[in-house]
């Protein structure tokens, strides 16, 4: 119940943010258009759209990693038994993945809080709020710590690597 619930979270929420993919598009083809058309450049939508791009890129992580889509070392497991490779996968957690995930929380806290408490902003033409993104990175960092929690119970509990097939 546990799994599914980290789960159906971090689906919920990829296919949720899935939309601003399209709304970051909108604003830089709202921006080219009134740069070259009009020649009436806009203030806010690069800075929009790098924030945007950032807060897409940091909250999918946990959706990623529960669609095995992050970055893999497989070269060095292919050739091992799947009980070989299910031990690897489960030490390469313990030993990368969860010391990874506890720095982001813990820094990203420090970082997010000391930013709200100033009131962070951007420094373009147009002052953006930093402090929401900031914020971002921490619940990014608990998404992403709770499925690697729930991969390594999925490993620990089943006789093969699920993304054996």
């Amino acid at each position: 119940m546990l799994l599914r619930a980290i789960d159906a979270l971090n689906e919920y929420i990829g296919k949720a943010l899935s939309t601003l993919a399209v709304a970051f598009a909108g604003i830089i083809i709202y921006d080219v258009f009134m740069r070259y058309v009009f020649h009436q450049p806009t203030r806010w939508a690069f800075d929009v759209s790098k924030q945007l791009y950032g807060f897409y890129f940091l909250m999918l992580g946990a959706y990623a990693l529960k669609h095995q889509a992050h970055v893999r070392v497989d070269l060095l497991i292919q050739r091992f038994s799947p009980r070989a490779r299910q031990i690897t996968e489960v030490l390469g957690y313990f030993l990368f993945f969860f010391p990874f995930s506890w720095v982001f929380l813990t820094r990203s806290y420090q970082f997010a809080m000391r930013s709200w408490s100033q009131g962070e902003t951007t420094y373009g033409a147009v002052q953006l709020p930093v402090y929401p993104l900031k914020m971002a990175m921490v619940v990014a960092a608990v998404l992403l710590l709770l499925q690697g929690i729930a991969e390594v119970i999925r490993l620990c509990t089943t006789s093969e690597l699920r993304h054996d097939t």
